[in-house]
């Protein structure tokens, strides 16, 4: 079972939704288009109904979309069995309990630049901090105003709650990451 299928059918006692389904808002995906460029195509892993997907088409990558759930956009496929990287480049919006396990999979799959957006507590903790050490990444990018996020697309009362930032890996680099506002 991967581990993505694992939270197929938990509840939500908080009320969150099943996998995670927190669309990124426009503003989002733009800002990290408007800092960082990609070379080639994009996969993003975990499209849910094609919010990211549709703004990077905006800035001319060609896009593979999948995701676990049909949310009515892109191919269903479970990431984590992917046999091969669909594109040299992952951009995606993981669920956040599974952020590091989106790193790790894309990273051993040869993925030349990744992009995760999560919530800038992902910097935290001794043990992700020992892994983030010894990883490529290269940027972070806090976000200056928050992002108003949505459950399974539905405006939150409090969306603008938790901040976030992108957090970039490229293959092969060797030095310590840089922090950005965007």
């Amino acid at each position: 079972m991967s581990i993505a299928q694992s939270i197929v059918g938990t509840n939500n006692d908080g009320g969150r939704p099943v996998l995670d389904f927190y669309p990124t808002p426009p503003r989002g995906t733009k800002a990290l288009f408007q800092v960082e460029t990609f070379k080639g195509s994009i996969w993003e892993p975990a499209c849910g109904n094609g919010a990211m997907s549709k703004v990077i088409k905006t800035f001319g990558y060609d896009v593979i979309s999948t995701d676990i759930e049909p949310r009515g956009y892109g191919e269903q496929l479970d990431f984590f069995f992917a046999p091969v990287l669909l594109a040299p480049n992952v951009v995606t919006n993981p669920p956040f309990k599974y952020a590091q396990e989106f790193a790790d999979r894309s990273l051993a799959l040869g993925c030349e630049k990744l992009a995760l957006l999560c919530k800038l507590a992902f910097l935290e903790g001794q043990e992700r901090t020992k892994w983030l050490e010894h990883t490529p990444l290269k940027n972070v990018y806090v976000f200056r105003k928050r992002l108003d996020m949505t459950r399974n697309g539905e405006p939150l009362e409090n969306g603008g709650l938790i901040a976030f930032a992108w957090y970039v890996w490229e293959s092969g680099y060797t030095g310590r990451p840089m922090i950005g506002w965007i």
